[in-house]
């Protein structure tokens, strides 16, 4: 049951982009038509379910103060925490460049139409935020896993759901000074406060 209430909150009251305005540049640029932000939300949901896993990986075995006892005793005090942007980014950076050549090879049209913000997935906070909680939060393997992958969930329900929003509201009377960026960031915080609704929801332990 706990890893079920990690999967809800991670998608619904503690989503990535609309409770922690993670991953917002690319959110708003590529949120004006419905394809692109699909297939980005689902390249989003790969590389955080593999990444996230991945990245504890290497900070419970490598990384962390004491991991490197499996070593040898001698190894017991070693702390190398402050590698762990380094080490989270360049996880990232491979896994991002596995789903760039993924995506150019079966698809060249969204290939295209992401563009230059397939690439800067590596860079997108979202990804390294979602990293960076599992190790603040001291998740197992299994709760890191469905974090990474419901957060994913939560981030490609946002953007899907703002492309749809935005293609509406080509077709509504919007005053001049609300156009563009005024009215997506309205409706990014209306969506924010819809999403709060499902908070207290626990199906228990």
């Amino acid at each position: 049951m706990e890893l079920i209430n990690i999967g809800i909150r991670a998608i619904f009251t503690e989503n990535i982009l609309l409770a922690y305005f993670l991953g917002m540049c690319s959110f708003l640029a590529l949120s004006k038509k419905m394809s692109t932000s699909f297939g980005l939300g689902v390249a989003v949901i790969f590389v955080l379910t593999i990444t996230a896993p991945v990245n504890w990986i290497i900070h419970e075995y490598v990384l962390r103060e004491g991991a490197l006892a499996w070593l040898g005793p001698q190894f017991k005090t070693v702390d190398l925490s402050f590698l762990v942007f380094i080490s989270f980014i360049a996880v990232i950076a491979a896994l991002v460049q596995v789903v760039e050549m993924a995506i150019e090879k079966f698809s060249s049209k969204l290939y295209s139409a992401l563009g230059i913000y397939l690439p800067l997935i590596t860079v997108n906070c979202a990804i390294l935020g979602v990293s960076l909680f599992m190790v603040e939060r001291r998740l197992t393997l299994a709760e890191t896993t469905v974090f990474g992958f419901s957060s994913g969930i939560g981030w490609f329900m946002a953007i899907v759901s703002m492309a749809a929003i935005r293609w509406k509201l080509r077709y509504s009377n919007i005053p001049s000074a609300m156009r563009g960026l005024g009215i997506t960031m309205l409706v990014t915080g209306l969506m924010a406060m819809a999403f709060m609704i499902f908070s207290g929801i626990s199906l228990g332990r």
